[in-house]
């Protein structure tokens, strides 16, 4: 098996330890409806629900949890690393095209990956709330 958080670009379920504990735990009670949304939330962002609800309560002004900001993070190195990929697919097309005056076929299948990766880049920044 390997380490829990292998797999993960960015840092794992539970919170770090800190010197000398954590001095003070609240109890909440929550029904299950409430219960069944807590976990699909913290699964969703690969915490645990006592994270979760520490990160939420505390989160910035802008609403955002430091999982969710390593997420997005995570997601704009993606992206940054697809938009390098296709911008060489490009510049391969561009330099075949010159050279023999005809349009390659991987021309089509590279401007709609161009399209996707747009619009995958429009729909991170959404969730950053620019654009809002």
């Amino acid at each position: 098996m390997g380490h829990p958080s292998e797999g993960r670009l960015f840092g794992r379920r539970r919170r770090a330890n800190v010197q000398g504990g954590r001095q003070h735990d609240h109890r909440v009670k929550v029904t299950p409806e409430e219960e069944a949304q807590l976990l699909r939330l913290a699964e969703a962002q690969h915490v645990t629900v006592p994270r979760l609800l520490v990160e939420s309560a505390l989160a910035s002004a802008a609403g955002e949890t430091p999982t969710e900001r390593k997420q997005a993070m995570a997601e704009l190195f993606a992206l940054h690393r697809l938009l390098a990929a296709v911008s060489n697919n490009v510049n391969q097309i561009a330099r075949a095209t010159n050279a023999s005056g005809e349009i390659q076929a991987e021309t089509a299948a590279t401007v709609k990956k161009v399209r996707e990766v747009a619009v995958r880049i429009d729909r991170a920044l959404d969730g950053l709330g620019f654009g809002q």
